[in-house]
């Protein structure tokens, strides 16, 4: 039996999800998914999650809208792409039979490299800005809860950066490549932290009552755009110091918005948008919030977004 990871979606999402996955045999599990981090450069394509079908692949996508082309095309679930730094790779997570593996693949299709190979799920992939390490969630055989570690980007060397008894997700480097955001469980709900790339130096970057959760770096690496799942309401995305204080919001509606991803040049961010009853989309908008704009249109769940550099 087949296994495909969703992200924290809204009952109503997650329902139609469960069904269509159903229908086809799969079993649904639920963890927290990608984080990313987006480097400066010109803004080129967005990579995402696209379910057509049986099972979801991997997609990019002009911001307009245009030239939409499939990266994958197999019977298992491919999720949570991230680009390298140059757009030339991109990394994401798929299911090989057993768990979820973290692979590679050129931008353009094709050049599939396995990273990881273990008998434990490894996903949400994100690229150091030097384009030599790839930060993700695992988990060490026999251990129950989720870690951040940082592997080779041809594979090996794998390295904790986070050690507790409590879930992370979701990591994010910084344009710097010096500290890493993420998403950790403080006993009560889900905050943004970030950490020293070699472990140490904890920062909690949120503190509230809600979950908060996919932070992403501006490439200015002066903000960080994450989704804040406030208690009995929707979710929205705001963006934060990394040093905390200053939130500002983005989207304000009474939809679902979540998984944040700033474009190259940092003046737009791509992200996903429900609406109960109906599928999600991806669409971009400004930082400060306005002038939003899609980039899908479909009858099928589209996630992940993740923009890359031309």
């Amino acid at each position: 039996m087949k296994t495909v990871r969703l992200n924290h979606l809204s009952a109503a999402l997650l329902a139609a999800a469960a069904g269509l996955l159903a229908a086809v045999g799969l079993v649904v599990v639920l963890y927290a998914q990608p984080a990313e981090a987006n480097f400066p450069g010109k803004p080129g394509k967005i990579a995402y999650a696209g379910y057509e079908g049986n099972d979801s692949e991997i997609y990019t996508i002009n911001p307009n809208g245009g030239g939409k082309k499939p990266l994958t095309d197999n019977g298992t679930g491919d999720i949570e792409p991230a680009y390298s730094p140059n757009g030339k790779r991109i990394a994401y997570s798929s299911y090989d039979g057993n768990d979820d593996e973290l692979y590679t693949i050129n931008a353009g299709g094709g050049g599939k490299k396995q990273l990881t190979d273990n008998d434990t799920n490894d996903a949400s992939p994100s690229y150091s800005p030097s384009g030599k390490k790839i930060v993700y969630r695992g988990r060490a055989s026999g251990e129950n809860d989720y870690e951040i570690y940082t592997i080779n980007v041809g594979g090996g060397g794998k390295q904790p950066v986070t050690d507790n008894t409590t879930p992370d997700y979701d990591p994010s480097y910084s344009p710097s490549g010096k500290k890493i955001a993420y998403q950790g469980y403080d006993g009560q709900d889900y905050e943004i932290y970030t950490i020293n790339v070699g472990g140490g130096g904890k920062f909690n970057v949120t503190d509230n009552s809600s979950d908060d959760s996919y932070p992403d770096y501006a490439p200015s690496g002066k903000r960080i755009a994450y989704t804040n799942a406030a208690t009995g309401g929707d979710k929205e995305i705001y963006t934060i110091k990394p040093g905390g204080g200053g939130r500002l919001p983005v989207t304000d509606n009474s939809s679902d918005d979540f998984y944040p991803s700033y474009s190259p040049s940092g003046k737009r961010i791509a992200y996903v948008n429900h609406v109960a009853g109906t599928d999600s989309e991806i669409y971009t908008i400004k930082p400060g919030g306005g002038g939003r704009l899609p980039v899908t249109d479909n009858s099928t769940g589209n996630y992940d977004p993740y923009w890359g550099s031309q």
